[in-house]
């Protein structure tokens, strides 16, 4: 007892720090909300504790885990407020120029700026923005995509992959949103489908029955799966064992020979403890020297040791692309590759920038996309 009291104690100034940060961003960001509940006469009061209110919004559904409601409500918030956020800043600096160039040219004759009309504005953005982001985050386009491949055998010239990635099956996307995509994925005549990792994001008992669209995917060679993260939240063995049961050949460091001359291997999340540690090497062990290899690995990272086994085309996902604006500008600090081909050593990288969303539920700027990858002679 008196351990857990120590612990809790040492967290207090932690917690302490994320609430004080976190209150004072929502301040910032919902200052137009301040501004506006004031030229409508909206009491203080009533304008600051609405603003507590949608603060403590994003942290329910850390709180209520799993629950549709809550999450909508929490990541619908956050989505909202980080635009809001963005935008804020943006005209804060835009208003601190005019006001410093108003003094360095003493043209005090220049007409000071209203915040009111500035507040509304804001807000109007931030609203219109938030759904053209809700829009992109629930309507993935279709991304065609060749991939030329040395010595690509003539039968194989044209083979299509489509792949999905970071779907996140959860609170937010459940069934309807699944079958959307297996009825869009039939259409496109695909040899053979491929899941790179985080498909699910919640408890199995809960929302297991919401991926059984995937009983309909057709396929010439089969649909292949590896766990990205999320996966190992969520016990990931009640996952994939449904996945299984639907057709779908989940790839544990390991390969299949889907047609003569063209291999796919899998390799888990990183995450993965005992059978499940991620083993490159053995991925793709014994199969035929000749044959071109493809392998979906949840983490782009893995791309440098892929190079050096004779990999020709890796097929990734995991950074969403950042997701939405501004996130998708500040990733590329933390990400040397985000989305998109891109060639590491002697193997090709393709960078899938998520097919669903996690969290928020925007793609500002950042489309979620199916992909097909088709292979083509060099």
């Amino acid at each position: 007892m008196a351990r857990i009291r120590t612990l809790t104690l040492s967290a207090s100034p932690r917690i302490a720090l994320f609430l004080a940060v976190w209150i004072s961003l929502f301040i910032y960001a919902g200052r137009p909300l301040l501004i506006g509940a004031a030229a409508m006469n909206v009491a203080p009061w009533m304008a600051w504790s609405g603003l507590m209110l949608l603060a403590a919004l994003p942290i329910l559904p850390m709180l209520f885990r799993g629950k549709p409601l809550t999450s909508w409500a929490g990541y619908a918030t956050m989505a909202v407020f980080s635009l809001l956020l963005a935008l804020v800043l943006v005209t804060d600096l835009a208003r601190g120029a005019y006001a410093f160039a108003r003094w360095a040219f003493q043209a005090q004759q220049w007409p000071a700026v209203d915040p009111r009309p500035v507040a509304l504005a804001i807000l109007g953005a931030a609203g219109v923005l938030s759904l053209i982001g809700l829009f992109q985050a629930r309507c993935p386009r279709v991304v065609n995509v060749k991939v030329p491949i040395d010595n690509l055998p003539e039968e194989l010239d044209g083979y299509r992959i489509v792949q999905w990635s970071d779907v996140h099956v959860g609170p937010t996307i459940q069934r309807r949103f699944v079958q959307s995509l297996v009825d869009r994925t039939n259409t496109l005549n695909a040899d053979a489908m491929v899941i790179t990792g985080d498909f699910a994001d919640s408890d199995f008992a809960e929302f297991g029955d919401h991926i059984e669209p995937l009983r309909d995917l057709r396929t010439r060679d089969g649909i292949y799966y590896v766990t990205g993260n999320h996966e190992y939240y969520w016990k990931p063995a009640d996952w994939i064992a449904a996945l299984e049961r639907l057709g779908v050949t989940f790839l544990k460091n390991e390969h299949r020979v889907v047609r003569n001359g063209l291999v796919i291997a899998g390799v888990t999340d990183p995450v993965g403890r005992g059978t499940h540690k991620q083993d490159t090497k053995a991925a793709v062990a014994g199969a035929p020297r000749d044959a071109v290899k493809v392998l979906l690995s949840h983490r782009p990272q893995t791309a440098q040791e892929a190079s050096t086994l004779g990999v020709d085309l890796q097929l990734s996902g995991h950074t969403h692309g950042g997701q939405f604006f501004p996130f998708n500008l500040v990733i590329r600090f933390f990400q040397p590759i985000v989305s998109g081909l891109h060639k590491v050593g002697s193997t090709w990288l393709y960078v899938n920038r998520g097919t669903g969303y996690w969290g928020p539920p925007s793609r500002l700027g950042v489309h979620g996309e199916i992909t097909v990858i088709t292979l083509r002679q060099a």
